[in-house]
């Protein structure tokens, strides 16, 4: 069997380096990579909020977190606020980790719709050790030997600047082999059978590879431009095209938690590091101009305007092959779902894995890569339902944008959820797809969808008895979160940048 020696990765930022580090990591010196970058080339930066799978990712690689976090400028995160969805003045947060605690066969939200339907519940933040301790930007690690305490099942993320965790990355790479090319490609060579067989740089270089990897953002140099795999549109669903990113001061506001605010025809971000505070406003070209779109944001940042805004173009959807022959894309050159979920980096981080997973031999067997875009497809899909959610499920009917999007058809997959649910409070993770029934229950909740019922195992407990179950979660959370540092002192003490 005849392996493959040389990777070609095309393109750096989060995407590249990623790929590099991980690669070089994990196979040491098996395979010679090298990473073409052009400093004329500025990279989108996407990806300042991240999602608990990170920590894999960076445990792969070895990192210490304390240090990933000072090099980065990184915060922590319990989860994200969305503000103004459902309607204005409405909030909830999704937030990580467990919801209370399983009582038989049943989860937590079970017994609690119950009680709310009897006007006996706490709000359904109380019963999360993360959404109680963001609401009071509390803050500390989970502790593994207290697993029969809520704070074993903290659940946490990070924010971080993007551009220096790729900074972060390069160096982790080229102490490990990887070779970077400074340069521009300015024609790819296809072979007769359609596979890349180098490309060539502006001073005229032309680089062999056996294995391809594109990370060329948007353009998608090889997989698209050269290759010509085409691409699956998801704006009917997901109808924002644009976005303007700005940084400003860091304010006194030093959330353990990404905010997503909806706006006329869109919505905002607000990213606190520990250098600056990341902001940026998704929004649909169809409803709102350019120029009130920048405005709407300039006008709610909570500091100084530190650098002038970046606008970014794009297309929500995923090629129709992110495997195409001996070319793999990753990162925005496989597809883009906006970042309302803080899944960019994860995307890419989930894509690297499945290549390391599926990694081919120079025969290139028709079998792995089908299998690797049929991964592919069912995780951008889902990812893509769960995004699809967040509009769908609105009462707002105040511009035309929202109205558009409360009376949209969605995907047949996400309806049987949204009636599955709305029936009796039931929802199942399907398969390996990234959001777990935890995540999918507080958005549903949150964005409205209250159940008609609940499971009727339920009734097997007493009113009593339910009552002093979900009462004794809420004291235990109360307690815990009273003992926690605030989210600032917490990385002033062990991560300070």
């Amino acid at each position: 069997m005849e392996q493959i020696r040389r990777i070609l990765i095309v393109g750096g930022g989060s995407a590249g380096w990623m790929a590099a580090a991980l690669l070089a990591k994990l196979f040491q010196g098996l395979y010679q990579i090298t990473l073409i970058e052009s400093e004329e080339i500025g990279t989108i930066g996407v990806g300042e909020a991240t999602i608990p799978a990170i920590k894999k990712y960076n445990d792969l690689l070895g990192l210490d977190e304390n240090d990933f976090l000072r090099r980065t400028q990184g915060t922590f995160k319990l989860g994200i606020q969305f503000v103004d969805w459902l309607r204005q003045g409405s909030s909830y947060i999704h937030g990580f980790g467990v919801i209370g605690q399983d009582l038989g066969w049943l989860r937590c939200h079970q017994y609690w719709l119950k009680m709310h339907g009897l006007g006996r519940a706490s709000d359904f933040a109380a019963y999360s050790i993360n959404t109680a301790a963001a609401l009071e930007d509390k803050f500390r690690r989970a502790d593994p030997k207290m697993a029969e305490s809520p704070i074993g099942h903290i659940a946490n993320a990070f924010h971080f600047d993007a551009s220096l965790y790729a900074k972060f990355l390069r160096g982790f790479a080229e102490e490990r082999g990887v070779i970077r090319r400074e340069g521009k490609v300015v024609d790819v060579a296809l072979r007769t059978d359609g596979f890349v067989e180098s490309v060539t740089m502006a001073d005229g270089e032309a680089l062999e590879a056996d294995l391809f990897v594109d990370c060329s953002g948007f353009r998608g140099l090889l997989i698209e431009q050269a290759m010509a795999t085409g691409y699956e549109e998801w704006t009917q669903w997901l109808p924002c095209d644009r976005a303007i990113a700005v940084p400003c001061a860091r304010s006194a506001a030093f959330t353990p938690y990404t905010r997503a605010t909806a706006r006329s025809a869109g919505w905002q971000w607000r990213i606190p590091l520990q250098h600056r505070t990341g902001n940026g406003h998704v929004y649909s070209s169809r409803y709102v101009d350019d120029a009130e779109a920048e405005r709407v944001l300039l006008a709610d940042l909570d500091g100084e305007q530190l650098a002038e805004p970046n606008r970014i173009r794009f297309v929500t959807g995923k090629r129709r092959r992110t495997w195409n022959r001996n070319c793999v894309a990753i990162g925005l050159a496989a597809g883009f779902l906006e970042p309302l979920e803080s899944t960019s980096l994860h995307l890419i981080q989930s894509a690297i894995i499945r290549m390391v997973r599926l990694l081919p031999d120079a025969r290139f067997d028709p079998a792995t890569i089908a299998e690797f875009n049929r991964q592919t497809d069912f995780e951008y899909e889902r990812v893509r339902d769960f995004i699809i959610l967040h509009y769908k499920a609105t009462e707002r009917s105040d511009t035309p944008f929202w109205r558009y999007c409360r009376d949209m058809e969605v995907p047949d997959t996400l309806r049987r959820k949204i009636d599955l649910f709305a029936a009796n409070g039931r929802i199942f993770r399907e398969d390996e797809e990234l959001f777990a029934e935890e995540s999918w229950i507080q958005v549903l909740l949150g964005q409205g969808v209250i159940p008609r019922g609940y499971d009727p195992l339920v009734d097997i407990k007493s009113e009593a008895q339910i009552g002093q179950y979900l009462g004794n979660i809420e004291r235990v959370i109360r307690k815990c979160v009273d003992l926690m540092p605030t989210h600032a002192d917490y990385v002033a003490r062990t991560c300070p940048a």
